[in-house]
């Protein structure tokens, strides 16, 4: 199982954990994070996750996250193919981010694209620009839910 986890969802371990569901959430990415270290899920993390987390304004929590990248089995370059499905994803509605996160996904082999982002998912449950893999919360995903 190859997953890719967006910055949304790697801010998750980070974010106040007042709020239920922020607390679920991190706690799905903490758990998946084990799986990713005790090999049984294979974390995809290209050179756009990186440039995201570069525009965190705070930099402890900046620094914090580009530290988990050191838990990525691989990081793949941004090809050609991937930069026109996303100018094509945005140009149907995806944010610019979240467009090059799902073309680098797709175009790298992922099984399943993880966001905490419910616009992003809905986006692409709907089937906007006809995803090739599930777009999920992560919660839902370890629940063995349908995206």
């Amino acid at each position: 199982m190859r997953i890719y986890l967006d910055v949304c969802a790697l801010n998750r371990l980070l974010d106040d954990q007042r709020q239920p569901r922020i607390r679920r959430e991190a706690e799905a990415v903490e758990e998946i994070f084990g799986l990713i270290q005790s090999k049984q899920v294979r974390w995809i993390a290209g050179a756009v996750l990186q440039s995201e987390i570069m525009r965190t304004p705070d930099r402890q929590k900046r620094d914090d996250i580009l530290a988990l990248m050191r838990f990525a089995d691989e990081q793949p370059p941004l090809s050609s193919r991937a930069i026109l499905r996303a100018a094509m994803l945005e140009q149907i509605g995806y944010g610019p981010f979240d467009a090059l996160h799902l073309a680098i996904a797709e175009d790298s082999g992922a099984d399943v694209l993880l966001t905490t982002d419910d616009r992003f998912t809905r986006q692409a449950n709907r089937g906007l620009g006809n995803p090739t893999i599930p777009v999920m919360n992560p919660v839902n995903w370890l629940r063995g839910g349908k995206p």
